[in-house]
């Protein structure tokens, strides 16, 4: 008996109001305005934030030091108490990136395909670009979901905070029809508020901490992922500069090669600058990535590190939105 061969891909968004992004964009916010001031400060700032209180951790070293309120108020609100406890870098850590070795041991993984303008995932930008249309008119917390299948829109399931159910159908219906880049099924299944319409979100309902949404941050869930997070990381943490470099040898290996799809590989140890590994697999073919120099500070140079950009990235995914690494 012949098997019928069926292709799902589900990917999810997050809007910038959600607790855990908010989280990502206080670490980042914070980690600008080092830089702003020491454009080599050495930051990993993690935020774990909820119901009226903001904790801030890490390591700090910088030649001038910031006040964290107005940027944490300025994200999470005026009415959060604020507890601050950051400390200088390890100087065990400091001493292998001092000497231009990588901060940490890691794999970092970069993608590329050639399905969307923003060279990701159909599913993974279609999520995105839905949960940025609802956002313009809610601009609250919320999620959104898509699946495909064989590349149709199938199902899709929006919540909202302070969007009321009849209304977020509504809007997601509209999406459905002015997005270029939606093949609706003859009947979408519309999930819209399926738990019932909510008016508490943010950290007033739930949690939030830096770095829980990896896979929203990276490709979607069918891209692997090298497990670490990004924001409030400073740039000689290869989790961070190296994943983005990744994604800049994936876009180029998938122009050059006219491909469509690449995967890159990069592999450190902590207090080594070069990389262990640095492969991608151009359309299911692996070869070594030459030309290039991944070293951490080759890295920085390459795509400017150094300057404040990074509280942009904690919105909506740190790939396809024409960072100098997507380019």
């Amino acid at each position: 008996m012949s098997v019928q061969q069926v292709n799902y891909r589900t990917a999810e968004s997050v809007s910038p109001s959600h607790p855990d992004k908010l989280c990502d964009q206080i670490s980042d916010g914070l980690l600008d305005a080092y830089l702003e001031r020491d454009p080599q400060a050495r930051v990993a700032i993690e935020v774990c934030g909820g119901h009226g209180k903001v904790f801030l951790t890490g390591e700090v070293t910088a030649a001038k030091h910031i006040d964290v309120a107005p940027i944490v108020r300025r994200l999470a609100g005026d009415n959060v108490e604020i507890i601050e406890h950051i400390v200088k870098q390890s100087p065990e850590i400091a001493r292998g990136v001092d000497g231009g070795g990588a901060g940490d041991q890691g794999i970092m993984v970069g993608y590329a395909c050639n399905e969307t303008p923003e060279l990701l995932p159909l599913e993974t930008v279609l999520a995105r670009r839905l949960n940025q249309y609802l956002y313009t008119t809610w601009p609250y917390d919320g999620k959104t979901q898509v699946t495909l299948r064989d590349g149709v829109v199938e199902s899709v399931v929006a919540s909202f905070q302070h969007a009321p159910s009849a209304a977020l159908r509504r809007a997601v219906e509209a999406w459905l029809t002015e997005e270029s880049l939606a093949v609706p099924a003859p009947k979408v299944v519309i999930h819209a508020n399926p738990a019932g319409d909510w008016q508490q979100g943010g950290f007033d309902a739930d949690a939030g901490l830096t770095g829980r949404k990896l896979v929203v941050d990276n490709y979607g869930p069918g891209v692997p992922i090298g497990g670490g997070c990004f924001s409030g990381k400073d740039a000689t943490k290869v989790d961070r500069s190296a994943a983005y470099m990744a994604r800049r040898i994936a876009v180029d290996y998938l122009r050059k090669h006219d491909a469509k799809e690449v995967y890159c590989y990069l592999a450190y140890a902590i207090g080594y600058a070069e990389p262990l590994e640095a492969t991608v697999i151009v359309d299911g073919v692996q070869q070594r990535v030459e030309g290039y120099d991944l070293t951490p500070r080759g890295i920085i140079k390459t795509l400017e590190l150094t300057k404040p950009q990074f509280e942009a990235t904690a919105r909506y995914g740190h790939f396809g939105h024409g960072f100098t690494w997507d380019k």
